[in-house]
C-alpha cells in the first residue's frame, strides 16, 4: 500500500513577506528560498510581479527568480496581477505563475477595483499567453470562508469562481480563508462544494490562523480528500484585514501534524526551522509559531 503523502506549497517568500512591515532584500530572499529547498520543499512561491509602488516588499522579484538555478522537480511560481506582470515574469524566466480572484464582490472591488467577472476577464489573455508559452498557471480564490467587508460568502459564489478559473486553464485552485474565520464544518462544506465542479486532487487549502482554527480546518479538508496545503514558514505574513492577528498557518505546524499522522511531506523539520530562524533574523522579530518555540525557543 502506498504511504499517504501531502504536497506543501510554501508561500512564505511571497504571501508571507509581502505582509511583513520590514522589506527583505532580494539577496536575502534567495538565501531564504535556498534554505527552504534544502529542507525538502518542492513548490515555493518566490515573489510577485506587482508594482513596487503598491507592494514594496516584492520589489526585485525578477532578481530573486533569476538568482535561483533551475533544478529537477522544484517549482518556483510567481504571482502576476495582469499582462504587464506576466511580461516581466516571462522575461525573468518564470515557468509557473499564479493568478487570483475573490469569491467576494466587496473584496474584489476594494482590493483590485473591479468586479469578480471583470477580474477573471482580465486574466483570460494572461492565462492564454502563459499556457501558449508552456507556463503552468495556478489559481487563488480569496475570501472563501468569509470577507472583511461583506461578512458571509456563499458557497455558490465560491463554486462559480472555481469553475471560471478552471475554465481559463488553472491546473490547481487554492482556496483561501483570507481572514481565518472558517471552522472545520464550514471547511468540509467548502471542499465538497468546490469538488462538485473541480476534481479534489486539483484543489489546495490555504487557511489562515487568525482564530487558531487553521490546523483543525486543514484536517477537516484532508478528510474530504485534500492533499495539497499552502503554508508559510514561521507563520510569516500577519493578516492585513484583521489587525494584530496571525495570518498564514506556519509550515512547521503543518509538517509536525502530518508527520505525527504518518503522512509523508518530504520535509526535514529541523532544516525547515533553520529557514524560519534565518528569515526571522532578517525581519527583526522572533518566530511566532508554537512548533518553532517548542523545538527551538529559549
Amino acid at each position: 500500500m502506498t504511504e499517504p503523502s501531502v504536497r506543501i506549497v510554501e508561500v512564505g517568500p511571497r504571501d508571507g513577506l509581502q505582509n511583513e512591515a520590514v522589506a527583505v532584500s532580494p539577496e536575502a530572499r534567495i538565501l531564504f528560498v535556498e534554505k527552504l529547498v534544502a529542507a525538502g520543499l518542492k513548490t515555493i512561491e518566490v515573489g510577485s510581479f506587482v508594482s513596487p509602488k503598491w507592494v514594496p516588499q516584492m520589489a526585485g522579484t525578477d532578481i530573486v527568480l533569476r538568482g535561483l538555478a533551475d533544478r529537477e522537480g522544484i517549482h518556483f511560481p510567481v504571482l502576476v496581477p495582469n499582462e504587464k506582470g506576466l511580461e516581466a515574469a516571462m522575461h525573468a524566466g518564470a515557468k509557473e505563475i499564479a493568478i487570483f480572484a475573490s469569491a467576494s464582490e466587496a473584496f474584489s472591488q476594494k482590493n483590485i477595483n473591479c468586479s469578480i467577472a471583470e477580474s477573471i476577464d482580465r486574466f483570460r489573455p494572461v492565462t492564454e499567453r502563459a499556457l501558449a508559452a508552456g507556463i503552468r498557471v495556478r489559481g487563488y480564490i480569496s475570501c472563501v470562508l468569509g470577507c472583511p467587508y461583506q461578512g458571509e460568502v456563499s458557497m455558490e459564489d465560491v463554486v462559480k469562481v472555481a469553475s471560471a478559473l478552471e475554465a481559463v486553464g488553472c491546473y490547481e485552485l487554492s482556496l483561501g480563508d483570507t481572514i481565518g474565520t472558517g471552522t472545520p464544518r464550514k471547511a468540509k462544506e467548502l471542499i465538497r462544494a468546490v469538488a462538485s465542479v473541480v476534481p479534489v486532487d486539483r484543489i489546495a487549502a490555504h487557511f489562515h490562523d487568525t482564530y487558531g482554527q487553521a490546523l483543525a480546518n486543514l484536517y477537516a479538508a484532508m478528510e474530504e480528500g485534500i492533499s495539497v496545503i499552502d503554508a508559510a514558514a514561521g507563520g510569516l505574513g500577519g493578516c492585513p484585514y484583521a489587525k494584530g492577528a496571525s495570518g498564514n498557518i506556519a509550515t512547521e505546524a503543518v509538517v509536525y501534524m502530518l508527520h505525527g499522522m504518518g503522512i509523508d511531506t518530504g520535509v526535514d523539520i529541523m532544516r525547515l526551522l533553520d529557514a524560519v530562524e534565518f528569515i526571522a533574523g532578517k525581519i527583526g522579530r522572533a518566530p511566532q509559531s508554537n512548533v518553532y518555540n517548542a523545538m527551538r525557543g529559549d
